[in-house]
Protein backbone atom coordinates (compact mmCIF):
# COMPACT_ATOMS: atom_id res chain seq x y z
CA UNK A 1 0.00 0.00 0.00
CA UNK A 2 0.88 3.25 -0.84
CA UNK A 3 1.05 6.65 1.97
CA UNK A 4 -1.20 8.98 0.09
CA UNK A 5 -3.76 6.32 0.50
CA UNK A 6 -4.03 7.46 4.20
CA UNK A 7 -3.86 10.91 3.42
CA UNK A 8 -7.44 12.22 3.73
CA UNK A 9 -8.64 15.16 1.66
CA UNK A 10 -8.58 17.89 4.59
CA UNK A 11 -6.00 20.98 4.76
CA UNK A 12 -3.91 20.18 7.62
CA UNK A 13 -4.37 23.18 10.13
CA UNK A 14 -1.32 22.66 11.99
CA UNK A 15 0.92 25.18 12.63
CA UNK A 16 3.34 25.80 10.15
CA UNK A 17 6.75 23.74 12.12
CA UNK A 18 4.34 22.23 14.08
CA UNK A 19 6.04 18.34 15.01
CA UNK A 20 2.33 17.10 14.50
CA UNK A 21 3.40 17.51 10.41
CA UNK A 22 6.07 14.72 10.91
CA UNK A 23 4.08 12.37 12.77
CA UNK A 24 1.38 13.13 10.68
CA UNK A 25 3.41 11.72 7.71
CA UNK A 26 4.79 8.83 9.78
CA UNK A 27 1.71 7.46 10.58
CA UNK A 28 0.45 7.38 7.04
CA UNK A 29 3.74 5.82 6.15
CA UNK A 30 3.66 3.01 8.74
CA UNK A 31 0.13 2.19 7.97
CA UNK A 32 0.93 1.65 4.52
CA UNK A 33 3.78 -0.43 5.71
CA UNK A 34 1.53 -2.32 8.21
CA UNK A 35 -1.24 -2.85 4.87
CA UNK A 36 -4.12 -2.93 6.82
CA UNK A 37 -6.97 -1.81 4.28
CA UNK A 38 -7.77 1.94 5.65
CA UNK A 39 -11.48 0.50 6.28
CA UNK A 40 -10.21 -1.96 9.22
CA UNK A 41 -8.77 1.09 11.00
CA UNK A 42 -10.29 3.38 13.07
CA UNK A 43 -8.36 6.71 14.80
CA UNK A 44 -9.62 8.01 17.86
CA UNK A 45 -8.66 11.12 19.68
CA UNK A 46 -10.14 13.83 22.48
CA UNK A 47 -9.16 17.04 22.30
CA UNK A 48 -5.89 19.46 21.38
CA UNK A 49 -4.10 20.38 18.59
CA UNK A 50 -2.60 16.25 17.77
CA UNK A 51 -6.44 15.17 18.59
CA UNK A 52 -7.55 16.41 15.38
CA UNK A 53 -5.29 13.93 13.17
CA UNK A 54 -8.37 11.84 12.59
CA UNK A 55 -9.26 14.47 9.76
CA UNK A 56 -6.41 14.45 8.20
CA UNK A 57 -6.09 10.22 7.84
CA UNK A 58 -8.43 8.35 5.07
CA UNK A 59 -9.81 5.84 7.93
CA UNK A 60 -12.63 5.79 10.10
CA UNK A 61 -12.21 8.65 12.80
CA UNK A 62 -13.84 10.34 16.03
CA UNK A 63 -13.30 13.25 17.47
CA UNK A 64 -14.44 12.68 21.32
CA UNK A 65 -14.87 15.03 24.02
CA UNK A 66 -11.41 16.28 26.12
CA UNK A 67 -9.67 13.48 27.97
CA UNK A 68 -12.07 10.31 26.86
CA UNK A 69 -10.50 9.29 23.89
CA UNK A 70 -9.07 6.21 25.88
CA UNK A 71 -12.61 5.32 27.27
CA UNK A 72 -14.14 5.49 23.35
CA UNK A 73 -11.19 3.62 21.74
CA UNK A 74 -11.75 0.92 24.44
CA UNK A 75 -15.23 1.03 23.40
CA UNK A 76 -14.46 0.58 19.46
CA UNK A 77 -11.91 -2.38 20.40
CA UNK A 78 -14.01 -4.49 22.51
CA UNK A 79 -16.95 -4.48 20.40
CA UNK A 80 -14.78 -4.58 17.39
CA UNK A 81 -11.91 -6.52 18.04
CA UNK A 82 -11.18 -7.10 14.17
CA UNK A 83 -10.43 -3.08 14.17
CA UNK A 84 -6.76 -2.00 14.30
CA UNK A 85 -7.57 0.71 16.46
CA UNK A 86 -5.00 4.04 17.17
CA UNK A 87 -5.84 6.92 19.58
CA UNK A 88 -4.12 10.27 19.29
CA UNK A 89 -3.57 12.26 22.14
CA UNK A 90 -1.37 15.28 23.68
CA UNK A 91 0.54 15.59 26.92
CA UNK A 92 -2.78 17.50 28.33
CA UNK A 93 -5.54 15.82 26.96
CA UNK A 94 -3.61 12.34 28.03
CA UNK A 95 -2.22 12.57 31.22
CA UNK A 96 -4.49 15.18 33.42
CA UNK A 97 -8.44 15.66 32.55
CA UNK A 98 -7.93 11.82 30.71
CA UNK A 99 -5.05 10.56 32.75
CA UNK A 100 -7.24 8.25 34.63
CA UNK A 101 -8.38 6.38 31.43
CA UNK A 102 -4.93 6.57 30.30
CA UNK A 103 -3.79 4.62 32.94
CA UNK A 104 -6.39 1.85 32.97
CA UNK A 105 -6.39 1.20 28.98
CA UNK A 106 -2.72 0.36 30.18
CA UNK A 107 -3.61 -1.29 32.64
CA UNK A 108 -6.41 -3.83 31.15
CA UNK A 109 -3.65 -3.98 28.37
CA UNK A 110 -6.55 -2.90 25.64
CA UNK A 111 -4.93 -3.98 22.21
CA UNK A 112 -4.54 -0.19 21.29
CA UNK A 113 -2.13 1.64 19.54
CA UNK A 114 -1.52 5.09 21.66
CA UNK A 115 0.31 8.16 20.04
CA UNK A 116 1.46 10.64 22.96
CA UNK A 117 2.31 13.82 21.95
CA UNK A 118 4.43 15.40 24.12
CA UNK A 119 5.02 19.17 23.82
CA UNK A 120 5.10 19.93 26.86
CA UNK A 121 2.43 22.59 27.13
CA UNK A 122 -1.12 22.82 26.42
CA UNK A 123 -0.88 24.03 22.71
CA UNK A 124 -4.76 24.12 21.31
CA UNK A 125 -5.83 26.51 24.03
CA UNK A 126 -2.56 28.97 24.04
CA UNK A 127 -0.09 28.68 25.92
CA UNK A 128 -0.96 27.02 29.72
CA UNK A 129 1.38 24.50 30.89
CA UNK A 130 0.70 20.80 31.24
CA UNK A 131 1.49 17.60 33.33
CA UNK A 132 4.73 17.34 31.57
CA UNK A 133 6.40 20.57 31.52
CA UNK A 134 9.18 21.32 33.92
CA UNK A 135 9.08 22.85 37.32
CA UNK A 136 9.60 26.52 36.97
CA UNK A 137 8.39 26.63 33.91
CA UNK A 138 7.00 30.27 33.01
CA UNK A 139 3.28 30.02 31.10
CA UNK A 140 0.50 32.08 30.33
CA UNK A 141 -0.90 29.59 33.66
CA UNK A 142 2.44 29.68 35.29
CA UNK A 143 3.51 33.61 35.12
CA UNK A 144 6.08 33.14 38.07
CA UNK A 145 6.53 29.24 37.25
CA UNK A 146 4.78 26.42 37.71
CA UNK A 147 5.47 25.06 41.11
CA UNK A 148 4.34 21.16 40.58
CA UNK A 149 6.81 18.44 39.87
CA UNK A 150 6.08 17.09 36.38
CA UNK A 151 5.02 13.67 34.79
CA UNK A 152 7.62 11.01 33.39
CA UNK A 153 4.89 9.58 31.01
CA UNK A 154 7.25 6.47 30.20
CA UNK A 155 6.92 6.00 34.69
CA UNK A 156 3.12 6.11 34.48
CA UNK A 157 3.50 3.26 31.34
CA UNK A 158 5.58 0.92 33.21
CA UNK A 159 4.03 1.93 36.87
CA UNK A 160 0.47 0.44 35.29
CA UNK A 161 2.10 -2.80 33.76
CA UNK A 162 2.53 -1.69 30.56
CA UNK A 163 3.79 -4.00 27.94
CA UNK A 164 4.64 -1.18 25.12
CA UNK A 165 6.44 1.56 25.58
CA UNK A 166 8.60 3.59 23.15
CA UNK A 167 9.74 7.25 22.54
CA UNK A 168 10.57 8.96 19.38
CA UNK A 169 11.24 12.15 18.37
CA UNK A 170 9.37 14.09 15.36
CA UNK A 171 12.51 15.71 13.57
CA UNK A 172 13.87 11.45 13.81
CA UNK A 173 11.03 10.25 10.76
CA UNK A 174 12.41 7.00 10.09
CA UNK A 175 12.44 6.12 13.74
CA UNK A 176 9.06 7.36 13.89
CA UNK A 177 7.73 4.75 11.84
CA UNK A 178 9.77 2.08 12.97
CA UNK A 179 7.83 2.74 16.57
CA UNK A 180 4.66 3.20 14.81
CA UNK A 181 4.72 -0.06 13.30
CA UNK A 182 6.36 -2.21 16.35
CA UNK A 183 3.11 -0.34 17.78
CA UNK A 184 1.00 -1.77 15.64
CA UNK A 185 2.27 -5.23 15.40
CA UNK A 186 2.54 -5.41 19.26
CA UNK A 187 -0.77 -7.17 20.74
CA UNK A 188 -1.79 -5.07 23.86
CA UNK A 189 -1.66 -1.84 24.43
CA UNK A 190 1.18 -0.05 22.48
CA UNK A 191 1.98 3.77 24.14
CA UNK A 192 4.47 5.16 21.57
CA UNK A 193 5.35 9.31 22.93
CA UNK A 194 5.92 11.34 20.68
CA UNK A 195 8.22 13.94 21.36
CA UNK A 196 6.90 16.94 19.34
CA UNK A 197 7.87 20.90 19.34
CA UNK A 198 5.11 23.36 19.63
CA UNK A 199 6.72 26.02 17.60
CA UNK A 200 4.40 28.85 19.06
CA UNK A 201 3.97 28.47 22.47
CA UNK A 202 7.10 26.26 23.62
CA UNK A 203 9.53 26.45 20.78
CA UNK A 204 12.63 24.20 21.40
CA UNK A 205 10.84 22.30 23.71
CA UNK A 206 13.66 19.25 23.12
CA UNK A 207 16.36 21.43 21.32
CA UNK A 208 18.67 19.99 23.42
CA UNK A 209 17.94 16.35 21.11
CA UNK A 210 16.26 17.79 18.15
CA UNK A 211 19.16 20.10 17.02
CA UNK A 212 21.33 17.46 14.81
CA UNK A 213 24.24 18.68 15.82
CA UNK A 214 23.84 17.47 19.80
CA UNK A 215 21.30 14.81 18.31
CA UNK A 216 23.96 12.03 18.49
CA UNK A 217 25.50 12.85 21.81
CA UNK A 218 22.15 13.46 24.06
CA UNK A 219 20.15 10.47 22.56
CA UNK A 220 20.95 6.41 21.90
CA UNK A 221 17.73 4.99 19.79
CA UNK A 222 17.41 1.14 20.91
CA UNK A 223 16.85 -1.38 18.95
CA UNK A 224 16.16 -5.11 19.86
CA UNK A 225 19.55 -7.67 20.13
CA UNK A 226 21.64 -4.75 19.27
CA UNK A 227 24.34 -3.23 21.88
CA UNK A 228 23.26 0.19 23.28
CA UNK A 229 26.01 1.86 21.56
CA UNK A 230 25.70 6.18 20.41
CA UNK A 231 27.59 9.28 20.10
CA UNK A 232 29.08 11.36 17.50
CA UNK A 233 31.48 8.16 16.42
CA UNK A 234 29.53 5.63 18.41
CA UNK A 235 32.40 5.32 20.43
CA UNK A 236 30.07 5.22 23.67
CA UNK A 237 28.20 2.75 25.30
CA UNK A 238 25.45 2.26 28.36
CA UNK A 239 26.62 -0.56 30.75
CA UNK A 240 24.92 -1.31 34.38
CA UNK A 241 26.14 -1.14 37.49
CA UNK A 242 25.40 -1.43 41.23
CA UNK A 243 26.26 1.69 43.84
CA UNK A 244 28.59 -0.04 46.63
CA UNK A 245 27.09 2.21 49.29
CA UNK A 246 23.27 2.11 48.35
CA UNK A 247 22.99 -1.45 45.74
CA UNK A 248 21.15 0.50 43.86
CA UNK A 249 21.60 -0.57 40.01
CA UNK A 250 22.03 2.63 37.89
CA UNK A 251 23.40 2.94 34.27
CA UNK A 252 26.41 4.60 33.27
CA UNK A 253 28.62 5.21 30.11
CA UNK A 254 31.80 3.31 29.28
CA UNK A 255 33.95 3.41 26.18
CA UNK A 256 31.51 1.43 23.47
CA UNK A 257 34.25 -1.57 23.25
CA UNK A 258 33.82 -1.86 26.88
CA UNK A 259 32.89 -5.74 27.28
CA UNK A 260 29.75 -4.71 29.70
CA UNK A 261 28.06 -2.90 27.37
CA UNK A 262 24.41 -3.88 27.47
CA UNK A 263 22.54 -5.83 24.28
CA UNK A 264 19.10 -4.52 24.64
CA UNK A 265 16.33 -6.94 25.08
CA UNK A 266 13.26 -5.42 24.82
CA UNK A 267 11.32 -8.56 25.54
CA UNK A 268 12.36 -9.10 28.95
CA UNK A 269 9.44 -9.73 31.24
CA UNK A 270 11.20 -7.93 34.43
CA UNK A 271 10.58 -4.17 34.00
CA UNK A 272 13.48 -2.94 36.14
CA UNK A 273 16.01 -2.08 32.99
CA UNK A 274 13.31 -1.14 30.77
CA UNK A 275 12.57 1.72 33.48
CA UNK A 276 15.99 2.79 34.42
CA UNK A 277 16.35 2.80 30.11
CA UNK A 278 13.18 5.07 30.39
CA UNK A 279 14.15 7.47 32.73
CA UNK A 280 17.66 8.40 31.23
CA UNK A 281 18.27 12.23 30.75
CA UNK A 282 14.84 12.94 31.67
CA UNK A 283 16.45 15.18 35.01
CA UNK A 284 17.03 17.45 32.46
CA UNK A 285 13.01 17.80 31.62
CA UNK A 286 12.26 18.10 35.49
CA UNK A 287 12.90 21.48 36.46
CA UNK A 288 13.99 24.46 34.16
CA UNK A 289 16.66 25.65 35.88
CA UNK A 290 18.06 22.21 36.55
CA UNK A 291 22.10 22.08 36.81
CA UNK A 292 22.22 18.29 34.63
CA UNK A 293 25.55 17.33 35.16
CA UNK A 294 24.09 13.36 34.07
CA UNK A 295 26.04 12.10 30.49
CA UNK A 296 23.50 9.51 30.17
CA UNK A 297 21.40 10.08 26.73
CA UNK A 298 17.70 10.00 26.19
CA UNK A 299 16.70 6.87 25.33
CA UNK A 300 14.44 6.79 21.83
CA UNK A 301 13.00 3.18 20.14
CA UNK A 302 11.03 0.79 21.08
CA UNK A 303 11.88 0.45 25.19
CA UNK A 304 9.19 -2.70 26.07
CA UNK A 305 7.70 -4.66 24.21
CA UNK A 306 6.03 -7.75 26.03
CA UNK A 307 3.57 -10.31 25.71
CA UNK A 308 0.31 -10.80 27.70
CA UNK A 309 -3.27 -11.23 27.50
CA UNK A 310 -5.55 -8.48 26.30
CA UNK A 311 -8.33 -7.01 27.21
CA UNK A 312 -10.90 -7.77 24.29
CA UNK A 313 -9.39 -11.20 24.07
CA UNK A 314 -10.29 -11.38 27.43
CA UNK A 315 -14.13 -9.91 27.32
CA UNK A 316 -14.82 -11.61 24.11
CA UNK A 317 -13.47 -15.22 25.50
CA UNK A 318 -15.23 -14.78 28.82
CA UNK A 319 -18.47 -13.82 26.83
CA UNK A 320 -18.25 -17.17 24.39
CA UNK A 321 -17.52 -19.30 27.40
CA UNK A 322 -20.93 -18.19 28.93
CA UNK A 323 -22.43 -17.96 26.15
CA UNK A 324 -21.09 -21.82 25.43
CA UNK A 325 -22.73 -22.71 28.71
CA UNK A 326 -26.03 -21.34 28.64
CA UNK A 327 -29.10 -22.91 27.45
CA UNK A 328 -30.15 -19.46 25.66
CA UNK A 329 -27.67 -19.00 22.94
CA UNK A 330 -29.64 -15.98 21.65
CA UNK A 331 -31.48 -12.35 22.98
CA UNK A 332 -34.87 -13.73 21.42
CA UNK A 333 -34.16 -17.19 23.17
CA UNK A 334 -33.69 -15.52 26.76
CA UNK A 335 -37.23 -13.48 26.27
CA UNK A 336 -38.64 -17.12 25.20
CA UNK A 337 -37.54 -18.28 28.61
CA UNK A 338 -39.24 -15.44 30.37
CA UNK A 339 -42.94 -14.99 31.75
CA UNK A 340 -45.05 -14.00 28.17
CA UNK A 341 -48.04 -12.93 28.62
CA UNK A 342 -50.50 -11.93 25.21
CA UNK A 343 -52.49 -8.79 25.09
Amino acid sequence: MEASQFKSDQYVRFCPGCGDHAICMALQKAMAQIGVPTHQVAVISGIGCSSRMPHYLNTYGFNTIHGRGGAIATGVKTSHPELTVWQMSGDGDCLAIGGNHFIHEIRRNVDLNVCLFNNRIYGLTKGQYSPTSPKGFVSKSSPFGTVERPFVPAELVLGARGTFFARTLDVDVPTTVDCLVAAQQHKGASIVECLVNCVIFNNGAHSWIADRELRAEHSIILRHGEKMIFGKNNDKGIALEIDPQTFVPRLIVVPADDARVLVHDAHQQDPTLHRLLALMGQERNLEVAADVQDELPIALGVIRDVEAETYNDAVNNQIAEVRGKAKAKTFDELTATLEQWTM
